[in-house]
């Protein structure tokens, strides 16, 4: 069976404030899209790779990565899937991953995979949330306490049969900042398997100094 890891990186990634987009800050020497797309090629079950960044961009970043297909994003993060959609080859299964997860371990890709070749149409790693969650009102009063036992933190990359994205995205009218939230709108049921810690999401300037120390650790080791 065969595998298409799609990355959209148009994202501009304000919350960074790094003053470009969140997938060209530098992390370590490189970019964070850098680093997502060796992690997914490191992986063994990735035969090609698409990515969706800034149209003015599309030239320096397949220059970078000559082995991978490059399109222009989109305003939202769904058009940038679509456009990667439209221009991957043929395959079984499709990944979706957020570059701003740029320290995934390839290990993860590889189990999101074996889940959706198991039979799984859809598939998300996930962590249990460790925190105490309160429900507030408008005015911040604690409304309630919510039960952490059954709720994950979902991380990328998802899996998805590629047909059954394909058509999902075909008759999705809305759009969503998450493509499990998209297939599960239509009913078709998500599989979490055990995410990784160093999936984490790098949204804040916190999280790119904890990335950053994180890959100095793992250089020393």
């Amino acid at each position: 069976m065969s595998t298409v890891a799609l990355i959209p990186a148009a994202g501009r990634g304000e919350r960074l404030g790094a003053g470009l987009p969140k997938a060209f800050v530098d992390l370590a020497g490189h970019s964070m899209l850098h680093h997502a797309v060796r992690g997914a090629q490191a992986s063994g079950v990735v035969d090609a790779l698409v990515l969706s960044v800034p149209l003015d961009l599309v030239e320096q970043v397949q220059s970078q990565f000559p082995e991978v297909i490059v399109v222009a994003g989109g305003a939202e993060r769904s058009d940038s899937v679509r456009a990667a959609l439209a221009a991957a080859p043929a395959s079984d299964v499709v990944l979706v991953h957020d570059a701003a997860r740029a320290l995934t371990p390839p290990s993860l890709f590889a189990d999101v995979v074996a889940a959706v070749t198991a039979g799984a149409p859809a598939v998300v790693p996930g962590l249990p949330v460790v925190d105490t969650i309160k429900s507030v009102d408008p005015a911040g009063a604690v409304t309630g306490t919510v039960d952490r036992g059954p709720l994950r933190a979902v991380q990328t990359p998802q899996g998805f049969d590629a047909a059954m994205l394909d058509a999902a995205y075909a008759a999705a009218s809305a759009d969503f900042t998450d493509d499990a939230g998209l297939v599960e709108a239509q009913g078709i049921p998500v599989q979490v398997i055990p995410g990784d810690p160093l999936a984490f999401k790098i949204t804040t300037p916190w999280d790119l100094r904890l990335a950053t120390w994180l890959l100095h650790e793992r250089a020393r080791a």
